[in-house]
Formats: structure tokens, sequence, C-alpha cells
């Protein structure tokens, strides 16, 4: 085992599972916190998914340690600590402290901090963050429910939450290539810079930041940061398989979208779903009022059109989540709206749905926990960043777990067509 990578939601754990496996590691993917050792044999990267980007600071970095602890148990000569391509924090965290604690603890001198992600239309220059061609923001994320991102200046963003202090690697030297990037770094650390905004504008750019972590011991970003490393470990001769995965078969049984997600990229799915698909919209409001919305739920998909998906939505307008969150806690409604979906979705399971999307981190991460999920097998790639994945419990099931932010707008069917 090479690379040992914690994530900070599930979905964005499948999305760097996708990018190393792509890039020729043999890797799989864990949920929650390891309870004992890690399967480290035959495989080349473990990336442990955590639900930790909006729990308590303290919290996330206390499950983050727990899980690099293990990884290292389990051989990692490199930890990686991945988290959205939009930075998705406040100005408690949790990115800045679980870095904090992450580089004390794996001695290192600067950690890289890079979430960009090119192929999604996410960019770094000047240490300003873009989500494509507009500051984040100005981007749909500023209305994010839990975490609203205001400000673009990933320098400031991350110093309001770290105790390090953070510099910027511009994209003048990145173009220069894993020298220069190397130098760079190490003239901040002689500068008493610990942690480094490192700006990327494409691809080229994010291989050229990972081949100069190589003797890295902790690195940071979303996924893109990781499609340079494979080459660190083939070029020294710890890697030698191409990452062909084991034969990938998808479980039959009916066709479930569950989407909690209210981003723009989520809603424009939901609106452009395939014609005939049975679609049921969850209301937070009567979530909220304690009404049977699983019954509901259950007796709609009992006397829906057979042979065609179901959608369960969630999703809503800036507009109508001020208008639930005017009357509770946002914190509170994401939960029950979460709680309420992953319980909808498990007695779908229990009535033969096996090959389900999930749209949304934080519902991701309730689905799965919900349904029991502990490892997943990484399969075929639908779109940048989204990969089909099964289950390795009985009964298997085909998981589909897509950041909100990520897809086209016919991504739900697209996926489906895949397997069918």
């Amino acid at each position: 085992m090479l690379l040992g990578c914690i994530a900070d939601d599930l979905t964005g754990a499948a999305d760097l599972a996708d990018t190393l496996v792509r890039g020729g590691m043999r890797t799989i993917q864990t949920i929650g916190l390891p309870g004992g050792k890690l399967p480290s044999d035959f495989v080349d990267a473990i990336v442990v998914a955590l639900k930790t980007r909006t729990i308590p600071p303290d919290e996330a970095v206390a499950q983050s340690m727990i899980a690099a602890a293990a990884l290292r148990r389990a051989g990692a000569q490199q930890i990686l600590f991945k988290y959205c391509s939009t930075f998705d924090s406040t100005d408690r965290g949790n990115i800045g402290p679980v870095i904090d604690a992450l580089a004390a603890e794996t001695g290192s001198a600067i950690t890289v901090v890079c979430p960009a992600f090119p192929q999604n239309g996410r960019t770094v220059y000047q240490g300003h963050l873009f989500v494509g061609n507009r500051l984040l923001s100005e981007s749909s994320m500023r209305n994010h429910p839990l975490t609203p991102m205001t400000d673009a200046d990933l320098v400031r963003v991350l110093a309001r939450q770290s105790r390090a202090r953070v510099g910027l690697v511009g994209h003048a030297c990145v173009r220069q290539g894993p020298a220069a990037i190397a130098r760079a770094l190490g003239a901040l650390v002689a500068d008493g810079i610990q942690a480094a905004i490192v700006d990327a504008l494409d691809d080229d750019d994010l291989r050229a930041i990972g081949c100069a972590c190589a003797q890295a011991p902790l690195i940071s970003g979303g996924s893109g940061v990781a499609l340079g490393l494979p080459d660190n470990f083939r070029r020294a001769g710890a890697l030698r398989s191409r990452g062909v995965p084991d034969r990938f078969e998808i479980p039959d049984g009916s066709e479930l979208i569950v989407a909690g997600s209210c981003s723009e990229a989520t809603r424009a799915q939901v609106a452009h779903i395939e014609p005939g698909t049975n679609a049921l919209r969850i209301d937070a409001a009567r979530i909220m009022s304690g009404d049977d919305i699983v019954g509901e739920a259950v007796a709609f998909f009992r006397s829906s059109a057979p042979g065609r998906p179901m959608l369960v939505f969630s999703s809503a307008s800036p507009g109508e989540l001020a208008t639930i969150q005017a009357a509770y806690d946002r914190h509170t409604v994401a939960t029950a709206v979460e709680l309420v979906l992953a319980e909808i979705t498990a007695t779908l399971v229990g009535h033969g749905a096996r090959r389900i999307i999930v749209a949304g981190g934080e519902t991701a991460g309730a689905v799965v926990g919900r349904l029991g999920v502990t490892t997943l097998r990484i399969g075929p790639q639908i779109e940048p960043g989204v990969p089909w994945t099964v289950s390795e419990e009985t009964p298997p099931l085909a998981l589909a777990l897509k950041s909100g932010n990520f897809g086209s707008p016919a991504f739900f069917d697209k996926a489906f067509r895949m397997i069918r």
C-alpha cells in the first residue's frame, strides 16, 4: 500500500478513487472510521471516506487523525487529505484545522493546498478560486445552505481557519514545472510559511504539482491534485500494476435517484430528468412537521410505472431554502432531510432498488451510513468526478455518489444508460 487518502465526504472520496484507478493504482474506498485493520493487501491506495465537512472542527480533526493513523499502520507512504473543489468550509474550518493536525502528525514542513479540478471548471489563479469563469464568491456556492462561500481568496479563507501561516505559489511559477514549484515551496518554508495555496488552470499544472510533491508526507486538495501521484510511485519502481479493475458486474434491480443537493447543477439535472421517470418531491417543511414522508414514498414506489427509474428529491431554490431556514436552524433542517432521504432509500432497497444515484455529499453520507455499506469497488466513470461503484455487502448495490455541484444536466439519464 502506497497512498493513504482521507476524504471529508463520500462523493469526494469516490471522485478521488476514480482518479487514482484511472492513473493505474489499484484502489479501494472504505466508508467511515476504520474499525480495525484496513484491507491493504493487493491494493496501491486506500481512500477512507468520512463525513466531516460540516461537523464541529474538533470532531473532524479527531476522526481524520484516527483515519490517518490506520492508513499509516497499513503502510501508507504518503497521506492525501481530499476536500471539495469549491473549498466548502466556514471560518471555523474544517479544512484548516484538519490540515494543521495532519501536518503535525506527519511532520510536513509545508502543505500544498490545491482544490482545482479543471475538468469540472474549478481553477485557481493568483490564489483565487474560480467556478467556470466566475469567482467562487459570485457562483452558486455563495448560497450554499451549510457552507456559503463568499470569499474567493483562498489565502485569506485558509488563514482564517488555520494556525499555519499561509502563502501562495502563483501560476507563473507553476507553469515552469515541478522543479520550480519545489523551489518555491522551499523558499516559503524558509520564510516560515506552513501552508501554500498553489495555482492550477489545467491538468498539466496539476500533474506538475503532483510531481513536485513526490517526497511530501502530506498533500491536500481536490481530486485533481492526485493526477500526478501515480507516476511518482511508478518512477520510484513502487507501482507496477496498471490498475486494471476486476470484472465489474452491475446488480439487477430497480433504478432509484435520491437528490438532496440544492446546487444549481443538481436542480438542473432534476429539471432535465427523462420523461416517464416517476418523480416525488420531498417537502422539507412537511418533514419538520413530522409527516410520514417515508410511508408516502413507499406507496408512491409501489404505485409507480414498473421498469422506470424513481426520483426522490428535496432540491430547492435559494428562495425556498431561505423560507424554511427562516423557521428552523439550517443545520437542523439539513440533518432532518438527510435522515428522511436515507430512510427512504433503505426502505426502497428492501423493495428491490439496486441501482442508485445519490446527489449531494451530505446526502450520500447519510444514505450509505443507513445502508451499512463499508467498502466500494470502483467501476467505470460516468462523467468527470463520478464513477459507478458496487458495494461489497449483501445485497450488492450499484451506487453513483455524485457531488451536488458535478455533472451535466443529462447526468441521471446518462448514468443509467451506461449500465442497462
